[in-house]
């Protein structure tokens, strides 16, 4: 769990605790120390609940893992216990649905969902209980939440003052300028037309100013008070690779550095997702696949595998993921190129949720550049929206082909300044082993010139294949048959390998001085692209690198699976006991594993070795439920017995 500044940027409608109303101080430590085992708020997270507590508005943007959950469970539950009713939490994601109301159960919080999963019986009884004030949370999705009978009961709730307060998560998906834009979410304003007394909080872990200004406004939450945390994840190491038979490449990276970890493997298309799956088992990973194409029982099952059981990797589309509460997920890599950097910062961002080392690692082509630009380009939105949708592709391909810290240029896509990887941290590759880097201006210009010739010879376009063997002076079929070995830029490249020549042209169309035509990918000059041809722009490009380097290899974790804290041998003795009884539990309860307690707050049993309830007590992670449940069995299990 990593730490950030978060910074209160508007307040311009204070609010201040009401005498029925606990403060933070007196009430919500209490509440986080007895039902969730934590001895301190980190962060603003006490100023944000405290807040709310008290009846404000807010907007919260925290990364994943920063512990945006408490920012309105504890609020949640001090209103409840003053008397407040039910916390409406909505969500569009069923997975955390089940998650979130399978943890605070553990721990000992009435909470419970309403989504299509449940049987009619089922959804009458939760609805009676919402109706009597005895549920402390509801999660329910954008589109129930807007029909006539929730509204009617939320009606009748308010009236009765037993609405505590609302939770939007995912905020974003409010926004067209976000990633995710989900219609059913623009509803949601109803919520201030209908109950202004009732305190909202809108949360998101990736916003840059556009979708920020705009969840304020289609959530009419111009007089909430904004809260923005550091977007650093200091524990992911952030690594991007040329493409070079991206298999191989992928299962050279899970083989070396995360063999037997949990991880998530994304790609573009379903069949992708199969394919890669399919190979990943025959290559001795424990892969499946998850993609909107499976049948849904089929989906359910993998995703229960994953939550559930150690050292699955899932391949999967962006359908996969959202909602998935998985603390020990040790990698995300991407065999295809994201939309842009809301979505990598998101999709990376379920690695490592436990504030452990994890690793984003992506591979990156041609290809990828081509297709993106593409399905921009053929999509039928307004031309004001493909504009912007442009210039979020163009700052995540600066991302990818950056020679300086990655880190540094994600975190100032948000907003945020920066410094380089520092020598502490989980360090970006770069960083860690600096590319060696050349000028590709004069290479840049005879490509260039080399497309202009084509054009001139018959008005002709090809792809860029044909433009390598062109300008590396190799005589194919294609060259001989439209006679292009005599043109004046045949061969003026041969200096150049292959594989620099198509960095050259990725740069080239990353940066816009080249757009590729028609179903063939065919290049063609951009007006821009004379400021090249003139010798006007300089391009610095990064040296390909074919081979993982001796540097960057020396990072690999290997097999052994450290636990994370330092233990002699009887802690980990210890810690290996309290897994395996883990477990039995967590099978026992129908619950992942992590739930019953992660593997942080185990390590810290192993290594405190507590002899007392009030020890145990101490352990961050033990709530009072799970003292009452677990704590004679725990003590049994690190005495030996």
């Amino acid at each position: 769990m990593q730490s950030g500044t978060i910074t209160a940027l508007s307040s311009t409608r204070p609010v201040t605790p009401s005498a029925s109303i606990p403060s933070a101080s007196d009430s919500a430590a209490t509440i986080l120390h007895d039902v969730f085992g934590y001895g301190a708020f980190r962060d603003a997270q006490g100023e944000i609940v405290d807040h709310l507590i008290g009846g404000g508005d807010a907007l919260v943007l925290m990364p994943t893992g920063g512990g945006k959950s408490l920012c309105y469970q504890v609020p949640a539950i001090a209103r409840h216990r003053a008397g407040r009713g039910v916390a409406l939490v909505v969500s569009p994601l069923i997975a955390l649905m089940h998650d979130q109301v399978g943890a605070l159960e553990e721990a000992g919080v009435h909470a419970a969902f309403l989504n299509s999963t449940l049987s009619f019986d089922e959804t009458q009884t939760i609805e009676r209980e919402m109706m009597s004030g005895r549920l402390v949370l509801l999660y329910v999705a954008p589109e129930r939440l807007s029909t006539p009978r929730m509204l009617a009961q939320l009606d009748s709730l308010n009236e009765r003052g037993l609405l505590s307060l609302f939770a939007i998560d995912e905020a974003h998906c409010v926004s067209q300028w976000g990633h995710d834009f989900r219609e059913d979410y623009l509803s949601l304003n109803v919520l201030h037309e209908r109950y202004p007394q009732v305190p909202r909080i809108a949360l998101t872990a990736t916003a840059d100013d556009l979708t920020r200004a705009d969840i304020i406004e289609r959530l009419a939450l111009s007089d909430a008070r904004v809260f923005i945390s550091s977007f650093d994840r200091p524990n992911i190491r952030y690594a991007v690779v040329e493409k070079d038979d991206a298999r191989r490449q992928l299962l050279r990276f899970i083989h070396d550095e995360h063999d037997g970890d949990a991880g998530i493997v994304y790609c573009q298309s379903r069949k992708k997702v199969d394919d890669t799956a399919a190979w990943l088992c025959t290559e001795g990973v424990n892969a499946l696949p998850y993609h909107a194409g499976l049948d849904a029982a089929l989906r359910r099952r993998h995703q229960d595998r994953f939550l559930r059981d150690e050292g699955v990797v899932m391949v999967a589309t962006i359908a996969f993921g959202m909602g998935i509460d998985k603390p020990d997920v040790r990698f995300v890599a991407h065999m295809d190129l994201p939309k842009n950097i809301e979505s990598y910062y998101q999709e990376t961002g379920r690695a490592g949720r436990d504030g452990l080392p994890a690793d984003a690692w992506m591979a990156y082509g041609l290809a990828d550049v081509v297709n993106q630009r593409r399905m921009i380009d053929e999509s039928p939105a307004a031309e004001e929206f493909k504009r912007g949708q442009r210039g979020k592709l163009d700052a995540l391909l600066s991302l990818a082909e950056a020679h300086d810290c990655r880190r540094v240029r994600l975190l100032a896509y948000f907003g945020e300044a920066s410094s380089p990887c520092a020598p502490h941290q989980h360090a970006c590759d770069n960083c860690l082993n600096p590319p060696a880097t050349w000028d590709a201006t004069e290479a840049a210009r005879k490509a260039l010139s080399c497309i202009y010739r084509f054009h001139q010879n018959g008005g002709q376009r090809f792809g860029a294949v044909h433009l390598i063997d062109v300008l590396r002076g190799k005589m194919t079929e294609k060259v001989t048959q439209n006679g292009h070995a005599s043109l004046s830029t045949f061969g003026i490249g041969v200096d150049i390998g292959d594989a620099q020549w198509r960095v050259v042209l990725r740069q080239l169309i990353a940066l816009g001085f080249v757009q590729t035509e028609g179903e063939y990918n065919t290049l063609e000059l951009t007006a821009s692209a004379r400021e090249v041809l003139r010798g006007e722009v300089q391009l610095l490009l990064r040296e390909p690198s074919a081979k993982r380097s001796k540097a960057a290899a020396k990072t690999s974790r290997g097999k052994a699976k450290p636990p994370p804290v330092p233990l002699d041998a009887a802690g980990l003795a210890r810690f290996a006991a309290l897994k395996s009884w883990r477990g039995l539990v967590a099978r026992e309860h129908n619950l992942p594993a992590y739930v019953v307690f992660n593997d942080a707050t185990l390590a810290e049993m192993a290594q405190e070795a507590p002899e007392t309830l009030d020890d145990l007590s101490d352990i961050s992670g033990v709530g009072a439920k799970k003292l009452e449940a677990y704590g004679r069995e725990l003590l049994r299990v690190l005495g030996g017995g």
